[in-house]
């Protein structure tokens, strides 16, 4: 739960890349993970906040896919989303100010070897609408 003038941005992320990409956009990935595929999971890293409203998520994405290609692919979608749409986004809880790319997205091993993902880290600001 976020604390009081703050913003759970895990929530808010998932919430609006679902609405832009169609595929499973979630925080925990599910068991059957190889049968829900494509998955985009949402997991803040880190970051920072003001003290008061400000915050400066560090936001890991990581997408999974059946092939290579088709993870790489998507993780290029969320990854435009994001840089090019998210700056001043007002969601019912949030307004978001800023996006960047901290580490760009590259290919991340899975224990899974029939599945592919690909990773990247964004820097969001936002704040709380009220």
């Amino acid at each position: 739960m976020a604390a009081v003038g703050s913003v759970d941005v895990e929530v808010e992320l998932v919430a609006w890349l679902t609405g832009r990409l169609d595929v499973r956009v979630l925080t925990d990935l599910p068991e059957n993970l190889g049968d829900v595929l494509p998955v985009v999971q949402i997991q803040r890293a880190g970051g920072g906040d003001d003290g008061i409203r400000l915050d400066r998520a560090f936001i890991d994405i990581d997408v999974y896919g059946a092939t290579r290609q088709a993870a790489s692919q998507l993780m290029s979608q969320a990854r435009s989303l994001l840089l090019t749409e998210l700056r001043g986004v007002v969601t019912a809880a949030a307004v978001f100010t800023s996006a960047r790319t901290i580490t760009a997205p590259f290919w991340r091993s899975y224990e899974n070897p029939g599945l592919r993902r690909f990773g990247a880290t964004f820097e969001i600001f936002c704040h709380p609408v009220s």
